[in-house]
């Protein structure tokens, strides 16, 4: 609910009115906090799966430190473009950008136990997505048609489904743990760090309100984390080992892990900009409609289009991952009714600061891969609900079902057969072209792409008779929330 205190209904309806500063501060900030671990989790995820993250003994370990600092920095700088825009770009909305989930089953294959080696090609993958990002913002409506319910729905639950894996690896004690076969990988300490996490967000997610539920993730990390340090699991000269070794103030390197162009990574963030686009195209209609009840114009769609690809393409230059704007800061929009977009303003100067500072970045990578390992459990499991939810809007006729049928079965079994196999052992895309290989192993692409084709060269429906002998039985009874005769 709107409170008045802060202005009039119709001037917290306009985006160009700001509160006064000492209320506008801490509503920034508050955008902030309800982003925070999911920005900068994608950093840590890349780290790891590269080899110099959490519990490794890389030398390269404090790479990760300077990743988490760009996650913050380019979050601010992306969000910034939203707010106060330059020229076309920019959706001059409080729309608040952060690095995107969407785009980890494709950059975890890319860097694979590659360490800093493998980061060149997937700088390289962002800034050239980035670019073809910001393009889309000139046409992004007329493409619309090509990725409804059905297909986005497709994607978010199968990228949801691809990460789940991470989380219960990070709460049984982290991937170098389990690679070096440790007795105390999935020990009950580790879990119980884990379960902490968890209990404390659901908790707050259906107890409380306000802030406290919108930053339940966040809460829950921050109790896990004493937690730690009461159970001997975090160490206070950990922390001050990590703080001190960190420097005041830094500045971004340009190019810092090289440029490579790398087929696989450019065609693999090129066509995941078509969902993340989509995605911010949602988020626009939604803060218009919550937070000034109107549909959004097609100025502000290309603009925050824009935002979403110079970002991204800007980000990948000093070793920032994409960015995509955050769905969760809509919600937040709708419960405290403000929206201003100076008071993201705000937040995005509050995050620019968090990036430039790398103790900061040095206080969040003494987070126990077990705590943070709750976090993302909750996390990634709501990405999958949030993929099952727009798949609530399909209409499940017969050939809507044939459609998804065949697109998850390539997608998930791909991604099951694939990513899972032990290293050296043969899969089933042993014998692709390293690009194409890269590409297949997430599942998500290929899933996407079949998903995307059936649903434009498959218009007619299908009799219940044509799919019954393919069904074993279990034929569905749903109707989704649109009229019988619409296809989409």
């Amino acid at each position: 609910m709107a409170d008045t205190s802060l202005g009039t209904a119709e001037q917290l309806r306009d985006p160009n009115y700001t509160p006064a500063i000492y209320k506008a501060i801490p509503l920034g900030i508050q955008h902030v906090l309800a982003m925070f671990v999911s920005n900068v989790t994608p950093a840590i995820i890349v780290a790891g799966a590269a080899g110099f993250g959490f519990g490794s003994n890389s030398p390269d370990f404090p790479e990760l430190l300077y990743l988490i600092q760009m996650s913050m920095l380019f979050a601010g700088i992306a969000t910034l473009l939203q707010t106060i825009t330059i020229g076309p770009v920019g959706a001059a909305l409080p729309i608040v950008q952060g690095t995107s989930f969407a785009f980890i089953p494709i950059m975890i294959p890319l860097v694979a136990g590659k360490g800093v080696d493998g980061l060149a090609a997937l700088f390289g993958g962002i800034i050239i997505g980035g670019v073809f990002h910001t393009i889309l913002g000139t046409f992004i409506g007329k493409i619309r048609f090509a990725l409804p319910p059905l297909v986005t729905g497709l994607v978010v639950t199968m990228i949801g489904l691809a990460l789940v894996k991470v989380g219960i690896e990070y709460a049984a004690g982290g991937v170098p743990a389990k690679a070096r076969n440790l007795p105390e990988y999935g020990s009950m300490l580790n879990w119980s760090a884990a379960f902490v996490v968890i209990i404390v967000t659901l908790g707050l997610k259906f107890f409380a309100r306000g802030m406290l539920a919108v930053s339940a993730v966040l809460i829950g990390i921050i109790v896990g984390y004493f937690y730690a340090l009461l159970t001997g699991m975090l160490t206070f000269e950990a922390i001050g080992s990590s703080w001190s070794n960190a420097a005041a103030f830094a500045l971004p390197q340009p190019l810092k892990y090289g440029f490579e162009f790398s087929a696989a990574a450019v065609i693999g963030f090129c066509l995941m900009a078509f969902v993340s686009a989509v995605e911010t195209v949602g988020d626009v209609s939604g803060i218009t409609k919550g937070g000034a009840g109107r549909e959004a114009t097609d100025k502000e769609i290309t603009g925050a289009t824009y935002a979403d690809g110079l970002g991204s393409a800007l980000a990948g230059l000093f070793g920032g991952f994409p960015n995509t704007s955050f769905s969760q800061n809509v919600g937040l929009i709708a419960m405290t009714g403000v929206m201003s977009r100076h008071v993201v303003t705000f937040g995005a100067l509050f995050l620019i600061f968090c990036g430039l500072v790398p103790k900061v970045g040095a206080l969040i990578r003494t987070v126990p891969i077990e705590v943070l390992g709750g976090g993302v459990i909750v996390m990634f499991g709501m990405v999958v609900a949030a993929g099952i939810s727009m798949l609530s809007d399909v209409n499940w006729n017969r050939r809507n079902m044939v459609i998804f049928a065949v697109a998850i079965s390539f997608g998930l079994g791909l991604q099951l057969e694939v990513m899972n196999v032990a290293p050296g052992a043969a899969n089933a895309l042993q014998n692709l072209p390293d690009s194409l290989r890269i590409l297949g192993a997430s599942g998500i692409l290929p899933a996407a792409l079949i998903a995307i084709v059936l649903n434009l060269v498959l218009p007619e429906e299908l009799a219940d008779e044509a799919t019954e002998e393919v069904s074993g039985g279990l034929s569905g009874h749903g109707r989704g929330s649109l009229p019988k005769d619409d296809h989409a």
